[in-house]
């Protein structure tokens, strides 16, 4: 047993799953992409797992050439649905991804302050910056280079936790008898401007059961790292091994400190695709059904991970002898290492590729107690301080997950029972902050 509890996080997209062809598998509403009910369903699936928060990705430019078999990975907007999963779940976290480049703070102040007075303390903002051109021709601009665009970057968080506290704690009176709605001293405008935004100010929103929302940080390297010590609550980490996730862990913390912050106050989220069924088998073929038109696609890119030219006719044979000899992992690909080892196990093709050794995210196969393995061993391994899930088909597999895996966590000790609190930081364990945070 431990005192220190792993925190849980669920990835939630287009309402099929985070497979390419989970629209088509079995159980599946064809029309779910538009069915913001079974979105609130899943999120309630979650809530009932006592996973921390949802976290929804967010690309603004999501439909390119050649995905007419596929749909869109992500919901039609992250805020609209969260403020409809708001209104059915009591304590699961709401996180949403808005893009710090083409948005200015006073948007995403008023968007996710409100959605955090909604859902009485639950929402949190991951903070991006955008770098992709087809994002970019939407707002009829280009990408600015990544200097700009993490300087806007700062920014705008620092004009939006500034306007999220230009509301003060005690500014709301709501005396009727006086009668006195608010002390309007204590509703200031901000006045700050930088090189790239501005914004007077105030914002016309109360505290929540919070304070403000939490902000959350997945971008990488030195601009992302020092917008993550600065001022995220959570990283969301994309890892596919112990010692890369440790390493990255550690240096979010050593960012924190650099900023005068504890770094306890930062929690690091490694991502997992778990593939869960009664069997490893049956793990692997619910995988290859899901996989029927994709894989044949992804035989050329295995073989550059493992150094060898491979064809799609032979997708259900394994690697030759001669081939095994003459592979190398990618020194480019961090996955290929993982790759070559399942590999030389004598899996076909196919099945090499149905172990996820191109997903984005560790993938662990089998029966829930494989999941659960993978968890505790990254976890106690000091690798990370939770995890954030991608489940491949929703309809089933999150309840899968939290009927199968969240049990074996809790029977180990390493996973709670019930919520922490109403708040999403009470449930991340960070402490509380309203307005911009003096020591940075």
């Amino acid at each position: 047993m431990t005192d220190r509890k792993m925190i849980l996080g669920m990835q939630l997209g287009n309402g099929y799953g985070t497979q390419p062809t989970a629209w088509r598998a079995p159980g599946v509403d064809p029309s779910n992409y538009t069915n913001v009910d079974a979105l609130v369903r899943y999120a309630q699936a979650a809530e009932r797992g006592k996973v921390a928060f949802l976290f929804l990705p967010d690309f603004l430019a999501q439909i390119g050439e050649g995905h007419d078999h596929e749909a869109p990975m992500l919901t039609l907007e992250p805020m609209l649905t969260l403020a409809a999963i708001a209104r059915e779940t009591e304590r699961i976290g709401l996180i949403a991804t808005g893009s710090t480049t083409f948005n200015e703070p006073y948007n995403i102040a008023r968007t996710f302050k409100a959605l955090d007075v909604m859902s009485h303390g639950r929402a949190g903002w991951n903070a991006v910056t955008t770098s992709d051109p087809a994002a970019a021709a939407n707002f009829g601009q280009q990408i600015a280079p990544r200097p700009e665009r993490y300087q806007r970057a700062h920014e705008t968080i620092q004009i939006t936790q500034a306007l999220w506290g230009s509301w003060q704690r005690d500014a709301w009176i709501k005396d009727t008898e006086t009668p006195r709605f608010v002390d309007s001293e204590k509703i200031q405008p901000i006045n700050l401007c930088g090189k790239y935004v501005a914004s007077k100010g105030p914002l016309a929103i109360p505290p929540s059961e919070q304070g403000q929302p939490i902000i959350v940080s997945a971008g990488g390297g030195e601009y992302g790292l020092d917008i993550a010590g600065r001022y995220a609550s959570a990283v969301i980490g994309a890892v596919f091994t112990i010692e890369d996730a440790r390493a990255q862990r550690n240096a979010v913390r050593a960012a924190a400190e650099r900023a005068g912050r504890d770094p306890d106050e930062v929690k690091f989220f490694a991502g997992v695709m778990p593939a869960i069924a009664p069997t490893k088998r049956a793990a692997l073929d619910r995988r290859i059904a899901l996989g029927e038109q994709s894989f044949p696609g992804r035989v050329p890119y295995l073989g550059a991970m493992l150094g060898l030219s491979l064809s799609a006719d032979d997708i259900d044979q394994p690697l030759t002898p001669a081939q095994l000899a003459a592979a190398r992992p990618n020194p480019g690909d961090p996955r290929s290492a993982r790759a070559l080892e399942v590999a030389r196990e004598g899996w076909t093709i196919r099945e090499t590729l149905a172990h996820g050794v191109i997903d984005y995210h560790p993938t662990p196969i089998g029966p829930a107690s494989v999941t659960a393995d993978h968890l505790q061993k990254w976890f106690e391994a000091g690798a990370a301080d939770g995890f954030w899930f991608s489940i491949d088909v929703y309809e089933d597999g999150i309840d899968t997950f939290v009927d199968e895996v969240v049990p074996i966590l809790q029977q180990r000790g390493i996973y709670h029972h019930d919520y922490e609190g109403p708040t999403l930081r009470e449930n991340l364990d960070v402490p509380g902050q309203y307005g911009l945070d003096p020591r940075v």
